[in-house]
């Protein structure tokens, strides 16, 4: 019975990773919502008779995560506040003045929609809870990692194929912007980007892998390496070498300019530093990268033209994104406690856009989701989901200084996605598409739950 309970709950964690990218990036609330029951299944499943006192501080983490946006999420909803001070938006007052009628106050500029929003970040949690329980278990979180990265290939090619075909349709309906780029099942091309760049450094993490052993066995001689990974590749390294090419290729045929540049940097990194762990240390750890530099070159002066051409014509900023987060800092001075409500960043922004910014299209979006998350529910909490990062992310990193084999794959793939979904999320709003999150953080999930299993391992015994 345990042994079905734990594959059921896998499997549906699984299915959630590799379907959420299919129904245009899973941006609508009725796909959230099936998610949302999908992965709370799969926790109430899960056996937890293998977690041990990290896992159950993990959840602790979480849980105290979960708490304080439930705080904030009442006091947006809810008709009479928990705190003794006012908070509530003054455009009902003005509303109320305007129309001659009392109308019922609120923190919130709309009324209930923190409640719809609310799936978006229960999703996140729930699907990184779903990560860290097979994070328990070495053969199901690699299994994860292979699960993003055969997804990743077959929407790669869909992608690829689609947009050859017919590039003004995403799916069954007509695109509204980005015709002219592939987006595959997403709508936004940046939000594509990354996830084709995550998904090419799952694959790349696994062609290490697999060439790891015969790179040891010439680490000191080149041409050796390389004669013997000609004449005699891995298992599965000519397949995962080419599942690459089509990542990398969807990647940058969608021509975001900061989410190819991030993939890429973040593809070096781990390359130099998944080799450097197998090398001696000193010149051959600045060789490789060097080498992994040119091989970026290389594939910029082979893929990159439509990247190639935004950064001539348009170079690495937007300015219209500065003077929008200049404006959102002063949104937030305004409401710095609870916000203006989760999701109301569409109506709450009018009042704020500076005349700077072009009059052309709707800001629905802040293009920075931590400013975003402080703007709609206050300071507070976003200093909580930083810290929440900031923890995990060391944690992560200690792991990995003591791993070894399948571990240091994961947990290297693990850190080089949250540096590219991290770093793009804060000058875009990539990670507020559940399509592209529920890969982030149920990786970030399964690292997690690895991590603690490599510091107990390795950690000094007490007698």
């Amino acid at each position: 019975m345990r042994a079905w309970r734990d594959w059921f709950s896998s499997a549906l964690l699984f299915g959630t990773v590799a379907l959420a990218p299919l129904p245009f990036g899973s941006t609508d609330l009725i796909s959230i919502a099936l998610w949302c029951v999908v992965l709370g299944i799969a926790i109430v499943l899960g056996p937890v008779d293998s977690f041990d006192g990290g896992h159950a501080t993990a959840f602790g983490v979480v849980f105290a995560l979960a708490l304080a946006y439930s705080l904030v999420l009442h006091e947006q909803l809810a008709d009479k506040s928990w705190l003794p001070v006012g908070l509530v938006h003054p455009i009902w007052t003005q509303a109320s003045e305007v129309l001659g009628t009392s109308l019922a106050p609120s923190i919130s500029v709309a009324k209930h929609q923190p409640f719809f929003e609310l799936g978006r970040p229960l999703a996140n949690i729930l699907i990184f809870l779903a990560g860290l329980r097979i994070g328990a278990d070495r053969r199901a979180s690699s299994s994860l990692l292979k699960v993003i990265a055969w997804s990743g290939v077959a929407y790669a090619v869909y992608g690829i194929g689609s947009h050859i075909i017919d590039p003004g349709k995403v799916l069954w309906r007509e695109k509204v912007a980005y015709q002219g780029v592939l987006t595959a099942t997403f709508f936004n091309r940046n939000t594509a980007a990354v996830y084709f760049g995550t998904c090419a450094i799952a694959w790349l993490v696994l062609l290490l892998g697999r060439l790891r052993y015969q790179i040891v066995e010439h680490k000191s001689r080149w041409r050796s390496t390389l004669r013997s990974l000609l004449s005699h590749p891995p298992h599965g390294s000519i397949t995962a070498s080419l599942a690459l090419f089509v990542c990398l290729s969807a990647m940058f045929m969608t021509g975001s300019r900061a989410g190819v540049l991030l993939s890429l940097t973040a593809a070096v990194i781990v390359f130099t530093a998944y080799l450097g762990r197998v090398l001696p240390r000193g010149s051959r750890v600045a060789a490789l990268f060097v080498v992994a530099g040119c091989c970026v070159f290389l594939l910029f002066q082979l893929l990159g033209g439509v990247v190639n051409a935004r950064i001539d014509l348009q170079g690495l900023g937007d300015g219209g994104r500065l003077h929008t987060y200049k404006a959102m800092l002063g949104m937030i001075e305004s409401f710095p406690w609870l916000g203006t409500g989760l999701g109301t960043f569409v109506w709450s922004f009018p009042a704020y856009r500076p005349s700077d910014v072009s009059l052309w299209g709707v800001w629905d979006r802040a293009h920075s989701t931590i400013l975003e998350i402080a703007s709609d529910v206050g300071v507070p909490l976003a200093i909580l989901v930083v810290v929440a990062w900031i923890l995990m992310l060391g944690l992560l990193v200690n792991a990995l200084r003591r791993s070894r084999g399948e571990d240091t794959t994961l947990l290297l793939a693990a850190l080089a996605a949250a540096f590219v979904a991290l770093v793009h999320t804060s000058l875009d709003f990539s990670l507020q598409t559940f399509g592209f999150s529920a890969t982030i953080f149920a990786l970030q999930g399964a690292a997690v739950g690895r991590a603690f299993r490599v510091l107990r391992k390795n950690s000094p015994s007490i007698s």
